[in-house]
């Protein structure tokens, strides 16, 4: 495959992934008092295992700005909620472009899978915290309960929601590592 051939497909794959990320952060998500358990991130998880870093982050950055506009419209705050989102894709496609380099599969070391996604979903936690901080505080709605009050809770649930996005990513990856397009 060209290098030309190459870039349209992961544009392409960006493209896709991004666009299911929309309704899958829209409608296969719950949310329980200040915690969302959502597979939103599956894309984003998908993207980094697949192609690295920067895929991963424009998937995250691309699909949280379209939900973003879909549920609150643009506010002094729309940019900062795309942060955390982008945080996770950054952290597991450097695991992903480490593992490379030593010219390993990263869906083929679960546990090391599994530690690094749970890593990301802490930054993405801490990431959604402070934004909602940040949020509370310009629009005047701030009290410490509301936004510290369940971060524990919020923890629990980011890490054990990336476990399961991340035992739903690796057959997905494998899967798509042998249409013959993404061979690589």
């Amino acid at each position: 495959m060209s290098q030309k051939q190459n870039k349209t497909l992961r544009i392409c794959c960006v493209a896709l992934c991004a666009a299911m990320y929309v309704p899958m952060s829209l409608y296969l998500a719950v949310n329980i008092g200040t915690v969302r358990i959502s597979f939103a991130s599956l894309p984003t998880v998908v993207m980094a295992l697949l192609f690295g870093p920067v895929d991963a982050v424009f998937t995250a950055l691309i699909g949280e700005f379209c939900k973003q506009l879909l549920t609150y419209g643009i506010t002094y705050t729309t940019v900062f909620y795309l942060i955390p989102p982008a945080l996770r894709g950054l952290c597991i496609g450097l695991f992903t472009l480490a593992m490379k380099k030593q010219g390993k599969r990263p869906e083929q070391y679960r546990w090391m899978l599994y530690v690094v996604c749970s890593i990301a979903a802490t930054l993405t936690t801490i990431g959604n915290t402070l934004v909602n901080w940040l949020d509370s505080i310009l629009f005047n709605y701030y009290t410490p309960a509301l936004i510290f009050g369940g971060m524990a809770y919020r923890f629990v649930i980011g890490i054990i929601t990336a476990i399961v996005v991340a035992t739903a990513a690796i057959p997905l990856v494998k899967l798509l590592r042998k249409q013959p397009a993404l061979r690589q």
